[in-house]
């Protein structure tokens, strides 16, 4: 092993904890308040060598070791115990979470981005990616070479699920450990930031889903370290919640505002997504959540980035500037929107679908106000549920058809079109890409991909049994998935076959090309037009029809409106149609502009036909109209 004699001084680190290389040799800091001792071991097996860090003020040690480079393996002893640990800050774990780390060398990483500016939520498409079935081999370098084909199509934001190591061969990553590491499941750390150098010069920016709210069942060593990164004074579901206001929270805090910084700036991420923001408890005067959102974009600077949370009780709080004592996310995601488009598509509202109808007028209101809970009774909950979103700009709603969640949800992993008639699936598809929150697209959705989305993790022995029955009580809350028959049928998410089965077939683009079509025409629309793309307040307005059907306009700054006519239900006769958003510009008239039931996707080529006696919508059908003048 290469010496690491350890000396004591003051060093120009870029982030507090974790190894970082310096001119002849690393630096080494770590937080341990409850050791006396803390010895570094550099190098692999019987070869490797002690050597003590310095104690520093309020817990942490360090020390610089001459001759330490990139590349080179270490641990941490705590006061002389046999068990040797992987550094909490680690930036690799070659060998997974209960392996050695790797010290990493960012700054030998050549970029190509540096006319990249950023980027803001406004006009963009976001498209969420699980880099391990995103391709075949389920890697970075792999995903990097579809990158032109999804900028193609008109994808702007890639928003990567979580990629910090975890346990196992396979797994969706929010049960990561290592919450520096990228996991070695998907390349080296400079294949990652080769990913996100490419994805900027296809035009993509790139976002990464963190998880701030709890750590993995295995292989997690925080505790080792100190007790109090972790808390029991919240209830959280998905087990302890981190410590960011109770004793000894001040590192706690630090730790994960140091991650944030470190994905922003040593990664090039373009922002974060958030999970599960109503698990991140504090009640510090300032509520970690603003103050993360202040760290990423002080690290990102001059560049913008965007932060998206997940936030189930829909707190505006968390979309408000912090002038208006909010926390300054840019956006959220928007499950009413999902929801009412489920049960439109499927017919059933059960379980968490309960509260929704699937009618034109919830369409109508999400596309007008965002969330459609916004302080109401919500039954499912037995409690109110929402805020109002008045003053919050449309893009802030993160709307979508599919996520990992939802689509693992349906029981067997199935994607929509699965479960819906093909003709209802174009329209709300078009009703989905065209009103003015920010549409979010999952991987394969733009082709309609036939492989399933299961839940799917590679844990061993009594903790597999645990998260098999675990999945399926979960499921047993829809009464469709409750009965025996299904419930032997449910995928097991500890098999590597289920696994196998959700990577994604780059030929269905090939075979699948209506639905290909279908959404790379919606999107160059929404792109193009001026009607569609302002995602701004009040430009939007909408009517009930008739029991399936309903009318959006939307208000060009140019006088030229569009109208979006959808049918849910069978072909509707509309007389007489005493509703003035159906108006054309005097001595026009309205012409089709686009239809779902074009044969390009697959339709029967019907359009809707106005005349003395009114309007005939075709069933299932979407229609963009344009007046005759233009």
């Amino acid at each position: 092993m290469k010496a690491a004699t350890i000396s004591s001084g003051v060093y120009n680190r870029r982030f507090p904890v974790g190894a970082e290389p310096a001119t002849g040799g690393v630096y080494f800091r770590v937080w341990a308040p409850q050791a006396k001792r803390v010895e570094l071991l550099v190098g692999a097996g019987d070869s490797s060598e002690s050597k003590e860090l310095e104690p520093e003020a309020q817990g942490y040690f360090s020390g610089f070791a001459p001759g330490c480079a990139a590349g080179d393996l270490y641990r941490f002893r705590l006061d002389g115990r046999e068990q040797l640990l992987p550094d909490p800050a680690s930036r690799f774990q070659p060998e997974g979470p209960f392996g050695p780390s790797m010290i990493v060398d960012a700054s030998q990483f050549e970029w190509h981005d540096a006319q990249w500016n950023g980027i803001a939520l406004a006009n963009q498409v976001i498209y969420e990616m699980h880099i391990g079935t995103f391709t075949r081999e389920g890697t970075w370098q792999a995903a990097s070479r579809q990158l032109p084909e999804l900028s193609k199509i008109g994808v702007t934001v890639l928003e990567m699920m979580p990629v910090n190591d975890f346990c196992g061969s396979f797994g969706w990553g929010y049960d990561g450990v290592n919450f520096f590491a990228p996991t070695r499941l998907y390349g080296a750390p400079d294949d990652l930031r080769g990913f996100v150098d490419e994805a900027h010069r296809a035009g993509l920016a790139v976002i990464l889903d963190v998880v701030y709210n709890h750590a993995g069942p295995t292989g997690n060593f925080l505790k080792d370290f100190s007790k109090d990164y972790f808390t029991n004074r919240y209830e959280n579901e998905w087990g302890e919640a981190i410590n960011f206001d109770g004793p000894n929270s001040a590192p706690v805090r630090e730790f994960f505002l140091t991650n944030a910084r470190y994905w922003i700036s040593e990664f090039h991420f373009d922002g974060l997504r958030l999970d599960a923001t109503q698990a991140l408890f504090d009640g510090s005067e300032k509520h970690i959540l603003g103050e993360l959102v202040e760290t990423a974009r002080h690290a990102a600077a001059p560049r913008s980035i965007i932060v998206i949370g997940e936030n189930e009780p829909q707190n505006n709080k968390l979309m408000r500037p912090a002038q208006e004592q909010g926390y300054g996310l840019d956006g959220l995601w928007n499950d009413d929107f999902h929801h009412t488009a489920m049960v439109a598509l499927t017919g059933h509202n059960e379980a968490y679908y309960a509260d929704y109808l699937g009618n034109p007028q919830e369409f109508i209101s999400a596309a007008k106000h965002g969330y459609l809970y916004q302080g109401q009774y919500y039954s499912w909950q037995k409690k109110r549920r929402g805020s109002p979103t008045r003053g919050i700009n449309p893009s802030a709603f993160v709307n979508y058809l599919q996520n990992h969640d939802q689509i693992a949800n349906s029981g067997g992993g199935w994607r929509v079109q699965r479960r819906t008639d093909p003709a209802l699936y174009r329209a709300i598809t078009a009703l989905f890409l065209l009103t003015p929150q920010t549409p979010m697209l999952f991987q394969g959705q733009e082709f309609a991909a036939s492989t399933p989305f299961a839940y799917f993790a590679d844990h061993q022995g009594e903790l597999a049994e645990k998260v098999k029955q675990g999945r399926r009580e979960f499921l047993r809350q829809f009464p469709s998935l409750a009965t025996e028959a299904m419930q032997a049928q449910l995928p097991d998410p500890t098999d590597p076959q289920v696994f196998a089965s959700c990577k994604l077939d780059f030929s269905e683009r090939r075979r699948h090309h209506e639905t290909y079509a279908l959404h790379q025409d919606l999107l160059r629309l929404r792109r193009t037009d001026v009607a569609f793309n302002p995602q701004q307040a009040r430009t939007v307005d909408g009517a009930v029809l008739a029991d399936r059907a309903l009318v959006l306009r939307f208000f060009a700054p140019d006088g030229k409106d569009r109208l979006l006519l959808i049918n849910l239900g069978s072909d509707t006769m509309l007389g007489p149609v005493p509703e003035p958003l159906l108006a054309p510009l005097p001595g026009t008239i309205w012409q089709v502009l686009w239809s779902s039931e074009n044969p390009r996707y697959g339709g029967t080529g019907a359009l809707p036909v106005e005349n003395e006696s009114g309007w005939l919508m075709i069933g299932k059908s979407a229609v963009v109209l344009a007046d005759s003048s233009e």
